[in-house]
Protein backbone atom coordinates (compact mmCIF):
# COMPACT_ATOMS: atom_id res chain seq x y z
CA UNK A 1 0.00 0.00 0.00
CA UNK A 2 1.01 3.63 -0.50
CA UNK A 3 3.43 4.49 2.31
CA UNK A 4 2.14 8.08 2.20
CA UNK A 5 -1.44 7.02 2.91
CA UNK A 6 -2.79 7.71 6.41
CA UNK A 7 -2.13 5.01 9.00
CA UNK A 8 -5.85 4.20 9.19
CA UNK A 9 -5.86 3.39 5.46
CA UNK A 10 -2.63 1.40 5.57
CA UNK A 11 -3.87 -0.71 8.49
CA UNK A 12 -7.22 -1.52 6.90
CA UNK A 13 -7.69 -5.33 7.15
CA UNK A 14 -6.88 -7.24 3.97
CA UNK A 15 -8.48 -10.54 5.03
CA UNK A 16 -11.58 -11.55 6.96
CA UNK A 17 -9.33 -13.06 9.64
CA UNK A 18 -7.77 -9.63 10.27
CA UNK A 19 -11.13 -7.94 10.84
CA UNK A 20 -11.66 -6.95 14.47
CA UNK A 21 -15.02 -6.52 16.21
CA UNK A 22 -18.68 -6.70 15.16
CA UNK A 23 -19.09 -10.23 16.50
CA UNK A 24 -22.87 -9.76 16.47
CA UNK A 25 -22.75 -10.03 12.66
CA UNK A 26 -19.36 -11.62 11.96
CA UNK A 27 -19.55 -14.70 14.20
CA UNK A 28 -19.76 -17.98 12.22
CA UNK A 29 -23.45 -18.42 13.06
CA UNK A 30 -24.42 -14.80 12.30
CA UNK A 31 -25.51 -13.20 9.01
CA UNK A 32 -22.20 -12.01 7.54
CA UNK A 33 -20.27 -14.92 9.02
CA UNK A 34 -22.56 -17.39 7.27
CA UNK A 35 -22.54 -15.48 3.97
CA UNK A 36 -18.75 -15.31 3.94
CA UNK A 37 -18.39 -18.93 4.95
CA UNK A 38 -20.41 -20.05 1.93
CA UNK A 39 -19.09 -17.36 -0.42
CA UNK A 40 -22.56 -15.98 -1.02
CA UNK A 41 -23.44 -12.43 -2.05
CA UNK A 42 -26.44 -10.48 -0.83
CA UNK A 43 -27.38 -6.83 -1.09
CA UNK A 44 -27.05 -5.15 2.30
CA UNK A 45 -27.00 -1.73 3.93
CA UNK A 46 -24.45 -1.18 6.70
CA UNK A 47 -25.66 1.27 9.34
CA UNK A 48 -23.20 2.36 11.98
CA UNK A 49 -21.07 5.19 13.36
CA UNK A 50 -17.85 6.40 11.72
CA UNK A 51 -14.81 4.16 11.98
CA UNK A 52 -16.66 0.94 12.81
CA UNK A 53 -15.71 -0.98 9.64
CA UNK A 54 -18.44 -0.37 7.03
CA UNK A 55 -16.12 0.32 4.08
CA UNK A 56 -13.68 -2.38 5.17
CA UNK A 57 -16.46 -4.96 5.24
CA UNK A 58 -17.51 -4.09 1.69
CA UNK A 59 -13.95 -4.57 0.45
CA UNK A 60 -13.51 -7.83 2.34
CA UNK A 61 -16.79 -9.24 1.02
CA UNK A 62 -15.72 -8.46 -2.56
CA UNK A 63 -12.30 -10.00 -2.00
CA UNK A 64 -13.63 -13.09 -0.25
CA UNK A 65 -16.27 -13.80 -2.88
CA UNK A 66 -14.11 -12.93 -5.89
CA UNK A 67 -16.54 -10.23 -7.00
CA UNK A 68 -15.62 -7.10 -8.91
CA UNK A 69 -15.94 -4.05 -6.61
CA UNK A 70 -17.03 -0.58 -7.69
CA UNK A 71 -16.79 2.17 -5.08
CA UNK A 72 -19.03 5.24 -5.27
CA UNK A 73 -19.48 8.06 -2.78
CA UNK A 74 -22.97 9.49 -2.76
CA UNK A 75 -21.48 12.80 -1.68
CA UNK A 76 -19.91 13.47 -5.09
CA UNK A 77 -21.72 11.05 -7.43
CA UNK A 78 -24.98 11.08 -9.35
CA UNK A 79 -27.04 9.11 -11.86
CA UNK A 80 -24.33 9.53 -14.53
CA UNK A 81 -21.86 7.70 -12.28
CA UNK A 82 -24.43 5.02 -11.50
CA UNK A 83 -25.05 4.42 -15.22
CA UNK A 84 -21.30 4.02 -15.76
CA UNK A 85 -21.16 1.55 -12.86
CA UNK A 86 -24.03 -0.52 -14.29
CA UNK A 87 -22.31 -0.65 -17.69
CA UNK A 88 -19.05 -1.72 -16.04
CA UNK A 89 -20.92 -4.44 -14.14
CA UNK A 90 -22.44 -5.77 -17.37
CA UNK A 91 -19.02 -5.87 -19.02
CA UNK A 92 -17.56 -7.75 -16.07
CA UNK A 93 -20.34 -10.30 -16.31
CA UNK A 94 -20.12 -10.77 -20.07
CA UNK A 95 -16.33 -10.79 -20.49
CA UNK A 96 -15.08 -12.28 -17.25
CA UNK A 97 -18.12 -13.97 -15.77
CA UNK A 98 -17.70 -12.01 -12.54
CA UNK A 99 -20.45 -10.59 -10.40
CA UNK A 100 -20.15 -6.96 -9.37
CA UNK A 101 -20.58 -5.37 -5.96
CA UNK A 102 -21.57 -1.72 -6.12
CA UNK A 103 -20.61 -0.10 -2.83
CA UNK A 104 -22.25 3.27 -2.22
CA UNK A 105 -20.80 5.14 0.73
CA UNK A 106 -23.03 7.69 2.48
CA UNK A 107 -26.09 6.28 0.69
CA UNK A 108 -28.32 8.67 2.65
CA UNK A 109 -26.92 11.50 0.50
CA UNK A 110 -28.66 10.10 -2.61
CA UNK A 111 -32.08 11.57 -3.27
CA UNK A 112 -35.15 9.45 -4.03
CA UNK A 113 -34.62 9.51 -7.81
CA UNK A 114 -31.02 8.39 -7.46
CA UNK A 115 -32.00 5.56 -5.14
CA UNK A 116 -34.87 4.58 -7.46
CA UNK A 117 -32.36 4.22 -10.30
CA UNK A 118 -30.67 1.32 -8.49
CA UNK A 119 -33.81 -0.77 -7.99
CA UNK A 120 -34.11 -2.68 -11.29
CA UNK A 121 -30.41 -3.56 -11.34
CA UNK A 122 -30.47 -4.85 -7.77
CA UNK A 123 -33.66 -6.74 -8.62
CA UNK A 124 -32.28 -8.50 -11.73
CA UNK A 125 -28.87 -9.22 -10.19
CA UNK A 126 -26.83 -6.94 -12.44
CA UNK A 127 -25.23 -5.68 -9.24
CA UNK A 128 -25.05 -6.73 -5.62
CA UNK A 129 -25.68 -3.51 -3.74
CA UNK A 130 -23.82 -2.63 -0.55
CA UNK A 131 -24.62 0.71 1.05
CA UNK A 132 -23.10 2.42 4.05
CA UNK A 133 -24.65 5.13 6.17
CA UNK A 134 -24.30 6.79 9.54
CA UNK A 135 -27.97 7.84 9.42
CA UNK A 136 -31.02 5.74 10.23
CA UNK A 137 -31.90 3.99 6.92
CA UNK A 138 -35.58 3.94 7.89
CA UNK A 139 -35.61 7.72 7.43
CA UNK A 140 -33.03 8.16 4.69
CA UNK A 141 -33.37 5.14 2.35
CA UNK A 142 -36.47 4.43 0.25
CA UNK A 143 -38.52 1.43 1.33
CA UNK A 144 -38.20 -0.50 -2.00
CA UNK A 145 -34.41 -0.44 -1.62
CA UNK A 146 -34.66 -1.47 2.03
CA UNK A 147 -36.81 -4.39 0.89
CA UNK A 148 -34.05 -5.57 -1.44
CA UNK A 149 -31.11 -4.75 0.86
CA UNK A 150 -31.67 -5.61 4.54
CA UNK A 151 -30.06 -3.33 7.12
CA UNK A 152 -27.08 -4.65 9.08
CA UNK A 153 -26.39 -2.67 12.25
CA UNK A 154 -22.75 -2.11 13.21
CA UNK A 155 -21.79 -1.01 16.71
CA UNK A 156 -18.96 1.25 17.86
CA UNK A 157 -15.85 -0.85 18.43
CA UNK A 158 -15.19 -1.90 22.02
CA UNK A 159 -12.15 -0.75 23.96
CA UNK A 160 -10.74 -4.26 23.62
CA UNK A 161 -11.17 -4.11 19.84
CA UNK A 162 -9.36 -0.77 19.67
CA UNK A 163 -6.56 -2.09 21.85
CA UNK A 164 -6.01 -4.94 19.39
CA UNK A 165 -6.08 -2.58 16.39
CA UNK A 166 -3.64 -0.11 17.95
CA UNK A 167 -1.35 -2.94 19.05
CA UNK A 168 -1.17 -4.17 15.46
CA UNK A 169 -0.42 -0.67 14.19
CA UNK A 170 2.47 -0.30 16.64
CA UNK A 171 3.99 -3.69 15.80
CA UNK A 172 3.42 -3.96 12.03
CA UNK A 173 6.69 -3.04 10.31
CA UNK A 174 5.31 -3.02 6.76
CA UNK A 175 2.03 -1.14 7.07
CA UNK A 176 2.18 0.33 10.55
CA UNK A 177 4.62 2.04 12.89
CA UNK A 178 6.65 -1.05 13.74
CA UNK A 179 9.64 0.28 11.86
CA UNK A 180 9.97 3.09 14.40
CA UNK A 181 11.34 2.54 17.89
CA UNK A 182 8.23 3.69 19.75
CA UNK A 183 7.11 3.39 23.37
CA UNK A 184 3.56 4.47 24.15
CA UNK A 185 2.89 4.73 27.87
CA UNK A 186 -0.05 2.65 29.09
CA UNK A 187 -2.00 5.65 30.40
CA UNK A 188 -1.51 7.40 27.04
CA UNK A 189 -2.84 4.37 25.17
CA UNK A 190 -5.79 4.09 27.57
CA UNK A 191 -6.59 7.75 27.05
CA UNK A 192 -6.52 7.33 23.27
CA UNK A 193 -8.83 4.32 23.42
CA UNK A 194 -11.36 6.12 25.62
CA UNK A 195 -11.22 9.34 23.59
CA UNK A 196 -11.75 7.49 20.29
CA UNK A 197 -15.17 6.34 21.45
CA UNK A 198 -15.27 3.21 19.31
CA UNK A 199 -13.92 4.92 16.17
CA UNK A 200 -10.92 2.98 14.80
CA UNK A 201 -10.10 5.66 12.23
CA UNK A 202 -9.91 8.34 14.92
CA UNK A 203 -7.81 6.10 17.17
CA UNK A 204 -5.29 5.29 14.43
CA UNK A 205 -5.11 8.91 13.29
CA UNK A 206 -4.46 10.06 16.85
CA UNK A 207 -1.76 7.44 17.30
CA UNK A 208 -0.07 8.45 14.05
CA UNK A 209 -0.03 12.13 14.96
CA UNK A 210 1.27 11.43 18.46
CA UNK A 211 4.12 9.24 17.23
CA UNK A 212 5.10 11.46 14.31
CA UNK A 213 5.20 14.62 16.44
CA UNK A 214 7.28 13.05 19.20
CA UNK A 215 11.02 13.58 18.96
CA UNK A 216 13.54 10.82 19.57
CA UNK A 217 15.50 10.62 22.79
CA UNK A 218 19.25 10.00 22.89
CA UNK A 219 18.64 6.31 22.28
CA UNK A 220 16.54 6.97 19.17
CA UNK A 221 13.25 6.03 20.89
CA UNK A 222 10.01 7.98 20.58
CA UNK A 223 8.28 7.98 23.97
CA UNK A 224 4.64 9.03 23.83
CA UNK A 225 3.22 10.13 27.17
CA UNK A 226 -0.30 11.06 28.25
CA UNK A 227 0.06 14.78 27.50
CA UNK A 228 1.40 14.15 24.01
CA UNK A 229 -1.52 11.85 23.26
CA UNK A 230 -4.03 14.34 24.64
CA UNK A 231 -2.62 17.04 22.37
CA UNK A 232 -2.76 14.67 19.38
CA UNK A 233 -6.33 13.43 19.74
CA UNK A 234 -8.00 16.67 20.95
CA UNK A 235 -11.05 14.69 22.08
CA UNK A 236 -13.88 13.22 19.99
CA UNK A 237 -16.77 15.21 18.61
CA UNK A 238 -19.99 13.61 19.75
CA UNK A 239 -22.33 12.27 17.09
CA UNK A 240 -25.33 14.56 17.31
CA UNK A 241 -27.99 16.32 15.27
CA UNK A 242 -30.15 19.10 16.57
CA UNK A 243 -33.39 17.91 15.00
CA UNK A 244 -32.71 14.31 13.96
CA UNK A 245 -32.82 10.88 15.53
CA UNK A 246 -29.78 11.31 17.77
CA UNK A 247 -31.27 14.47 19.26
CA UNK A 248 -34.38 12.59 20.32
CA UNK A 249 -32.38 9.55 21.49
CA UNK A 250 -30.35 11.66 23.89
CA UNK A 251 -33.17 13.81 25.24
CA UNK A 252 -35.12 10.60 25.83
CA UNK A 253 -32.15 9.14 27.69
CA UNK A 254 -31.95 12.27 29.85
CA UNK A 255 -35.66 12.17 30.60
CA UNK A 256 -35.62 8.47 31.50
CA UNK A 257 -32.57 8.92 33.72
CA UNK A 258 -34.42 11.61 35.68
CA UNK A 259 -37.53 9.47 35.84
CA UNK A 260 -35.41 6.60 37.15
CA UNK A 261 -33.85 8.82 39.84
CA UNK A 262 -30.34 8.33 38.46
CA UNK A 263 -28.59 11.71 38.87
CA UNK A 264 -25.23 10.54 37.52
CA UNK A 265 -26.79 9.30 34.27
CA UNK A 266 -28.88 12.46 33.96
CA UNK A 267 -25.81 14.68 34.33
CA UNK A 268 -23.95 12.60 31.76
CA UNK A 269 -26.67 12.96 29.10
CA UNK A 270 -27.14 16.64 29.95
CA UNK A 271 -23.44 17.43 29.57
CA UNK A 272 -23.13 15.31 26.44
CA UNK A 273 -25.89 17.29 24.76
CA UNK A 274 -24.36 20.60 25.82
CA UNK A 275 -20.90 19.53 24.64
CA UNK A 276 -22.39 18.57 21.28
CA UNK A 277 -23.84 22.07 20.88
CA UNK A 278 -27.44 21.77 22.07
CA UNK A 279 -29.23 25.01 22.94
CA UNK A 280 -29.22 25.29 26.77
CA UNK A 281 -32.66 26.92 26.62
CA UNK A 282 -34.09 23.77 25.03
CA UNK A 283 -32.77 21.72 27.95
CA UNK A 284 -34.08 24.25 30.47
CA UNK A 285 -37.57 24.03 28.95
CA UNK A 286 -37.37 20.23 29.14
CA UNK A 287 -36.53 20.52 32.87
CA UNK A 288 -39.62 22.65 33.37
CA UNK A 289 -41.75 20.06 31.61
CA UNK A 290 -40.23 17.28 33.66
CA UNK A 291 -40.76 19.12 36.93
CA UNK A 292 -44.39 19.75 36.03
CA UNK A 293 -45.43 16.49 34.38
CA UNK A 294 -43.22 13.82 36.01
CA UNK A 295 -42.44 15.19 39.48
CA UNK A 296 -45.70 17.10 39.79
CA UNK A 297 -47.28 17.21 43.24
CA UNK A 298 -44.74 14.76 44.65
CA UNK A 299 -42.56 17.84 45.17
CA UNK A 300 -44.21 21.14 44.17
CA UNK A 301 -40.89 22.95 44.71
CA UNK A 302 -39.37 21.20 41.70
CA UNK A 303 -41.28 23.42 39.25
CA UNK A 304 -40.21 26.56 41.10
CA UNK A 305 -36.57 25.46 40.98
CA UNK A 306 -36.78 24.55 37.29
CA UNK A 307 -38.37 27.88 36.35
Amino acid sequence: RDSEAPLAERMRPTTVAEFVGQEQIMAPDKLLGRLLKHGRLQSLIFWGPPGCGKTTLARLIAQHTGAHLINISAVISGVKDLRAAIEEARQQQSTRGKRTILFVDEIHRFNKAQQDFLLPYVEDGTITFLGATTENPSFEVISPLLSRAPVVVLEPLSETDLEVILGRALSDKERGLGGLDTRVESDALSYLIRAAGGDARLALSGLEVAVQTTGMDKNGCRRVDHQTMANAIQGKSFIYDKDGEEHYNLISALHKSLRGSDPDAAIYWLVRMLEAGEDPLYLARRMVRFASEDVGLADPRALVVAV
